[in-house]
């Protein structure tokens, strides 16, 4: 007979199994379903490794109010698996925790696996050890590429199955993507690309996990797989097989920064009208790319060029804050729809077109219906008679009406605050720094090296273990040579990344490309010895091929030739040193000894503290400093340096490059227009200033004492000005239509002052706002500071009977209030 303790545990177990639910996640033409229930589902891309481990769960409750129901992410090989069969899941790089994380706020996930992502990280997501197996080609029909993809995939289901992750488990991802964009590139591949993806779905589906299945643009998706669409808008898109749902993977709420490139921005009346639309002609399924950007920390970012913020104009802010009017004009938006989630999904379709770009879509369901009232019409406001009612749609927005009405939201009318970030600083005493060189006469001068090949090799073969490798060789050129003259040149043919080169230990000159151009051609004059001559070569990356056809084999490093060209008048002599024995060294000397790691014994030399260089080439810089008070997310100002790299506590906050100014042209001081498609030069900002002067630094990267930071600064810089802030909203600009309700919040700061406050009619922008041609008859300043004044946050309604009546006739009438914080 069974003990009573025996039967206790029996029974426990028996509950603990019976409570374990599995989701049921199904499609068809017109929606996921899961649990029976047809959803409209709207997500948003977090990506784990761009954020801490301390932030995910602020960011993704945040993600949660704003309205969203699941957090899309790819999944990143490089991170993972930095040497073959060596993974590393540890930190921010913890994808089960993160999974976790979001299942515990009670959201949905989507796992993009890929395992090529793409996503301006380093290499698309690939180890660069992959590229150099012998027989390898990548994204396509080839065996030594997929049986490492499959290892890869395999490891990451494996991993997630076991901690009973997919929803058929009873765990929070809904959805799984094999691949990533494959159709943009596909043809380039020829037959072996139409095997490679028959290939990923039958690998994809052998896996088993009980969920969906997606590719994302993919137009001959097979049956298996669920096609859907990445960019600005995916209103027109269509799945190919007619019996999967309108899916949305890829909404892009802005655009990335590269070096050299300007500030880009998409309002949020432009988002909001890209969504609507996509949910007005049928979609189901749409992920913001991104809801929140984040950092490439360390050296994740790829491109080459791309910056080490990765913002993306995201509703939460590289940073986690709410970046806002697009946080909450959004999250109105989702609300409105969800309170429409039945009639969306199973409701009967009626579409009428008005002409001139205006269309009704009627939903209907039980008797009960919702509309869509759309113009698309770039400039020109449309006025929609329906069953005998007059509706104002402003040129470029959609009008929802749950009940086909009254208009609930509009996507051109926005009802959020606009928040002013600001840069502050608590730390009045300058850094104090000491420094210490870059030991380059190993290379520079004894040419010594760690490998040799009588080629150029592409800097890949190192398998990305460093920004740095030195290509060292020696010539021998008599004076009866025919290439000697009194006008000789070295001639290098770049990669487009950084090159800095040495002759006989003499600095001869650095080059460099710009965004999009993979190759330059560097000459400089130089003044050969009689006998042997020294030439080192430093390359630097500055971030790996991350998109493309074929991205994987577009060197890297110095692909060559390498030339000495003697002059002679109008003749010329070209001596070609390419196939040259070549000296290899990667990385160097004061990363190699991990200076920035704080521990001596890794530090061979001295630190100096007098003479503190600056715009010195290949130098180290260190400093201490306090944490800055408070909460507030903290940023270090980089102005003053050139290029180079980041340590907190030798943590990497990546790479940093202030002295790359953005392009002189393209950005315009007119108010941001947001009628008309968007594009990533639209509405920039940001011409002529660094591209990037400001670099988080994560609270969790610091200590409550003393905290270092080094700097290995490759193009010489000042890092006296150098100093440490942090974030905050500085000024709160309210806005509310009649009849909505304003509301107000500093973010935990208490409003001290109101700037501006108006109920009629407003011109201008957060910041410099005049009175239009009508306003109430009530002092709006008085109200607004009696109701708001010394709180953290506040609301009110923006009507005649709390401001009093206005000589505006029938023109809309707004609440705009401008707050101190």
């Amino acid at each position: 007979m069974a003990s009573f303790k025996s039967c206790v545990f029996f029974l426990f177990l028996l509950f603990v199994i019976s409570s374990i639910h599995a989701y049921q996640v199904s499609h068809d033409g017109r929606a996921i379903t899961i649990n029976g229930e047809r959803r409209v589902l709207l997500s948003g891309s977090i990506h784990y490794p761009r954020s801490t481990a301390q932030m995910w769960p602020d960011l993704i409750k945040k993600a949660k109010q704003g309205g969203l129901d699941a957090i899309e992410t790819y999944v990143f090989w490089n991170a993972h698996e930095p040497l073959r069969r060596q993974y590393d899941f540890s930190g921010n790089l913890d994808l089960i925790r993160f999974l976790k994380t979001i299942q515990d706020e009670g959201l949905y996930a989507v796992l993009r696996i890929g395992p090529y992502v793409c996503a301006e990280w380093n290499y698309g997501g690939f180890p660069v050890w992959l590229h150099n197996m012998p027989g390898v080609e990548l994204r396509t029909a080839n065996q030594v590429y997929m049986n490492e993809m499959q290892n890869f995939t395999q490891l990451i289901v494996d991993m997630v199955k076991q901690e009973k992750l997919f929803a058929s488990q009873g765990g929070p991802i809904i959805l799984a993507q094999i691949e990533n964009e494959y159709g943009n590139v596909q043809t380039s591949y020829g037959d072996a690309g139409k095997a490679y993806v028959d290939w990923c779905a039958n690998f994809a589906q052998s896996l088993d996990i009980g969920v969906p299945w997606i590719m994302c643009q993919q137009p001959d998706v097979p049956q298996s797989m669920i096609n859907t669409c990445n960019g600005w808008y995916c209103d027109d898109f269509t799945p190919s097989n007619p019996n999967t749902p309108k899916m949305w993977t890829e909404n892009w709420t802005g655009w990335f920064k590269n070096w050299g490139g300007k500030d880009p921005l998409r309002t949020a009346e432009d988002v909001a009208y890209a969504v609507a639309r996509f949910f007005q002609t049928g979609g189901t399924f749409q992920n913001y790319y991104m809801y929140h950007g984040g950092t490439n920390f360390g050296r994740t970012s790829g491109g080459p060029y791309i910056t080490t913020t990765y913002d993306y104009d995201a509703p939460l802010d590289e940073f986690g804050n709410l970046a806002q009017p697009k946080y909450g004009h959004l999250k109105e938006l989702h609300d409105v729809l969800h309170s429409m989630e039945k009639t969306l999904t199973s409701g009967n379709i009626t579409n009428s077109d008005l002409g001139n770009s205006v269309a009704v879509t009627i939903y209907a369901l039980d008797g009960q219906s919702s509309c869509f009232f759309s113009n698309a019409n770039e400039t020109t406001d449309a006025t929609i008679n329906y069953k005998g009612v007059q509706y104002n749609v402003p040129a470029w927005s959609v009008s929802i009406l749950p009940d086909c009405k009254t208009e609930v939201y509009n996507t051109a009318k926005v009802n959020t605050q606009t928040s002013v970030m600001v840069k502050k600083s608590n730390e009045p005493a300058s850094l104090q720094w000491s420094w210490r060189p870059e030991k380059v006469d190993e290379a520079v001068v004894l040419g010594r090296g760690r490998s040799s090949a009588h080629e150029l090799v592409d800097q890949k073969v190192a398998n990305d273990v460093s920004d740095y490798m030195w290509y060292m060789t020696n010539v021998y050129i008599g004076k009866n040579d025919p290439i000697w003259s009194d006008n000789m040149t070295l001639r290098v043919n770049g990669s487009g990344h950084i090159l800095h080169a040495y002759v006989n230990g003499q600095y001869l000159g650095s080059q460099w490309a710009t965004y999009g151009i993979f190759n330059y051609v560097f000459e400089k004059q130089v003044k050969l010895n009689p006998g042997r001559n020294h030439i080192s070569l430093l390359s630097a990356t500055i971030g790996l091929q991350n998109y493309g056809a074929h991205f994987d084999t577009v060197q890297s490093g110095i692909p060559g030739p390498v030339e000495i060209i003697g002059k002679n008048g109008d003749e010329s002599v070209i001596k070609d040193l390419s196939s040259h024995k070549w000296s290899y060294k990667v990385d160097l000397n004061g990363i190699n000894n991990k200076l920035f790691s704080g521990n001596p014994k890794f530090e061979n030399g001295q630190w100096f503290s007098q003479d503190v260089p600056i715009n010195r080439m290949m130098t180290w810089y260190k400093t201490t400093f306090k944490a800055p008070l408070g909460n507030d997310p903290v940023v270090v100002d980089f102005q003053g340096l050139g290029k180079g790299h980041a340590w907190i506590n030798g943590e990497s906050i990546g790479r940093y490059w202030p002295s790359y100014l953005a392009e002189e042209e393209g950005c315009s001081t007119d108010l941001c227009d947001y009628r008309g498609k968007y594009g990533p030069d639209k509405c920039a900002s940001g011409c002529g200033e660094p591209t990037q002067r400001w670099y988080h630094v994560p609270r969790s990267f610091l200590k409550s004492d003393e905290n270092t930071l080094v700097l290995f600064e490759e193009f010489g810089g000042n890092p006296s000005l150098v100093n440490f802030q942090t974030v905050q909203v500085g000024t709160a600009c309210g806005s509310a239509y009649e009849n909505k309700t304003m509301e107000l919040s500093c973010n935990g700061k208490a409003i001290t002052a109101i700037r501006y406050a108006n109920f009629g009619e407003t011109e201008g922008i957060c910041g410099s706002f005049d009175k239009g041609s009508c306003s109430s008859e009530n002092n709006a300043v008085s109200i607004i500071e009696k109701e708001c004044v010394g709180k953290e946050k506040c609301s009110v309604l923006a009507s005649e009977g709390v401001f009093g009546s206005t000589n505006c006739g029938n023109n809309a009438k707004r609440l705009i209030v401008e707050a101190v914080c």
